[in-house]
């Protein structure tokens, strides 16, 4: 009996090469081969835990904005609700000296009125999300000035930050990664194989075919904007223990990094596409390139263009990649065939 194993593995194989994820992960690993080679001090313990902690809030913030994405929406304000966290923390601490726990409880709690706030007005109001996003984005950061004003809050426990900086013993590995890799698998679980994952996807392909299907786009939509409150408030309560300060413009700009990196990671701008995978891989990728080149001694301004360039080339391959293979296809369409030709 002919063993068929074989050649169907091989046939899927060079499909599974090709796929979005891989090329990302392959991308990635290409970066950090040669960022060892080139970058002087690059390839060390330390390198691996100060390029791993600045993914976390990256890393977290990227998972809700992915499902949104896939929907087909966008949410631009992820930073701001942050910083609006941050702020509020900053001053329950100074002002009112609530234990941490509640002080983050009720962080938590402005990050799912801001994300309830986005969610109402895209999905009951009808306004479109990138509008919606924008106007939020300089509304949830003008109330974070409002709530703390210009001054900064640096009075918290030394212990605080020597938690929100330890790492897994023995390693250098950054304990708060390995709880960020938790709540990544459970995005996962829920986006690949869960039905609600999949009228995600349906979703993003098309809002009336996913209704007549059952799926409530209504609230599926504004579920996923009072997540991603609640994730990017526990970010901004992450980012004060971390660097043990809070004030107004914590944060700020992160949101250009989270979405270059979930498009970057395979999820279209379009919807209704995209893995978890692929976004990590692209979470690490971002991190690893503005990394090295710190270490190489490049200022602020050449990060933010290089951040800015990974970002339309995340939106420009996929678009440019579709027209060579749709060109390729029509193509070996009007090739003629092989076997008539000889006959």
């Amino acid at each position: 009996m002919p063993d068929t194993a074989t050649p169907r593995l091989g046939r899927r194989l060079p499909r599974a090469l090709r796929g979005r994820d891989s090329v990302i992960v392959s991308a990635l690993l290409l970066v950090a081969v040669v960022a060892c080679v080139a970058v002087p001090n690059f390839f060390s313990d330390l390198t691996v835990n100060f390029l791993l902690i600045d993914a976390v809030p990256v890393l977290l913030m990227a998972m809700p904005l992915a499902f949104i994405i896939i929907t087909g929406e966008i949410d631009l304000s992820i930073a701001s609700i942050a910083g609006l966290s941050a702020a509020t923390m900053g001053v329950l601490w100074a002002n009112l000296h609530l234990p941490v726990p509640l002080i983050v409880l009720l962080c938590a709690l402005v990050g799912v009125a801001c994300g309830a706030l986005n969610g109402f007005l895209i999905t009951v109001v009808g306004l479109p999300s990138l509008a919606v996003t924008i106007g939020t984005l300089a509304l949830f950061r003008g109330l974070a000035l409002v709530v703390i004003g210009d001054r900064a809050v640096a009075d918290f426990p030394p212990d605080l930050t020597a938690f929100a900086t330890s790492t897994v013993p023995g390693t250098q590995f950054p304990l708060f990664m390995l709880l960020a890799l938790v709540v990544v698998t459970v995005f996962g679980i829920v986006l690949h194989l869960t039905p609600y994952g999949r009228g995600l996807f349906a979703l993003g392909y098309s809002t009336e075919a996913a209704g007549f299907v059952g799926i409530r786009v209504g609230r599926a939509k504004f579920g996923l904007y009072v997540v991603s409150g609640l994730v990017c408030s526990l970010v901004g309560t992450f980012w004060v223990l971390r660097y043990s300060t809070a004030q107004s413009d914590s944060v700020e700009g992160l949101e250009l990094t989270v979405v270059a990196a979930v498009l970057l990671g395979g999820v279209s701008i379009f919807g209704g596409s995209g893995g978890i995978v692929g976004v990590v891989a692209g979470v690490l990728l971002i991190r690893t390139v503005t990394y090295a080149l710190q270490l190489a001694g490049l200022p602020d301004t050449a990060l933010t263009i290089v951040t800015g360039g990974l970002l339309v080339v995340s939106v420009v391959a996929p678009t440019v990649s579709a027209r060579i293979s749709a060109a390729l296809a029509r193509r070996r369409g009007r090739r003629p065939d092989v076997g008539v030709a000889t006959a």
